[in-house]
């Protein structure tokens, strides 16, 4: 799909599971087990998928999921599949990691940005060695001092060396990658995440990272118990959503193993998904 001077694609970086009950945080289990069905330890199916994004000569890629190197421990905790490597997802668009020019970091949880580090030796290398990581000033400062309530969330190793190979660029609020690419903060689910809009010819792209991670996420009060101020992540999404309506963006779905993106309707104050697009 192209916006303007912007090409765009997708793949799934791998699959995940995540408990439902603090996917859908107050929402009852017997009404988001019918939108996203979990399994006898109470998890629900998701996926990583990374956005690449070309034109400019940019090549851009938004988050990289969790990337390689876990243990069996963590495999198991989040049900790890299918963790395809980059050079092989990347390939298929006849790309290799050297070929990325900037990372756009949504924010700096694993399932995010995990990706832009890989095992090497006793140590970690840059997946992308040719790129600036972008990252929000806050979310990097909160992610190498995280409170209890979300510390399993980072894995500090993995990240610290975008700092120490001079590959990181903080920014603090909005700001503008190129011409058609804007990138928008909010702060409910964590400080600093930061989500990227892309537009041209008339058209927007949205990308929902864990704003809205799944197409089961668009009703304002569906919001995690992972999200640090949940009432902020509602008015958030709510103002984002009246947005995308009004101006007819593409909303995409960054953890929905089902539906990839979609415009938005509102009825009667609900926020629904409609005309599904495969990017």
């Amino acid at each position: 799909m192209k916006f303007g001077e912007w090409e765009v694609h997708s793949f799934v970086a791998g699959s995940f599971r995540l408990d439902g009950g603090a996917m859908f945080g107050v929402v009852p289990k017997n009404i988001w087990s019918k939108v996203a069905p979990a399994d006898d330890a109470n998890r629900i199916a998701m996926v990583m998928r990374p956005l690449i994004i070309r034109g400019r000569s940019k090549t851009v890629i938004v988050d990289s999921g969790c990337g390689e190197g876990y243990g069996d421990k963590l495999a198991e905790i989040y049900a790890l599949e299918n963790l395809t490597p980059m050079e092989e997802s990347l390939g298929k668009l006849g790309l290799n990691p050297e070929d990325i020019t900037d990372v756009i970091v949504t924010h700096l949880h694993f399932d995010h940005g995990g990706g832009v580090a890989r095992p090497h030796g006793d140590g970690w290398r840059l997946t992308f060695p040719n790129a600036t990581h972008h990252v929000q000033r806050s979310q990097w400062e909160h992610a190498l001092d995280p409170n209890p309530r979300d510390r399993a969330s980072f894995f500090r190793e993995r990240i610290e060396i975008l700092e120490k190979k001079g590959s990181l660029t903080l920014h603090v609020g909005e700001w503008s990658l190129a011409a058609g690419i804007d990138v928008l903060p909010f702060d409910g689910h964590t400080p600093g995440q930061h989500l990227p809009k892309v537009s041209g010819d008339g058209k927007t792209l949205f990308y929902g990272g864990d704003l809205i991670p799944m197409a089961a996420h668009l009703p304002t009060p569906y919001v995690m118990s992972y999200d640090l101020q949940p009432v902020v992540s509602m008015v958030e999404k709510s103002l984002l959503l009246k947005r995308a309506v009004e101006e007819s963006w593409i909303l995409f779905f960054e953890h929905d193993p089902r539906v990839v993106a979609c415009h938005v309707t509102e009825e009667n104050g609900r926020f629904k998904a409609v005309r599904q697009l495969d990017i």
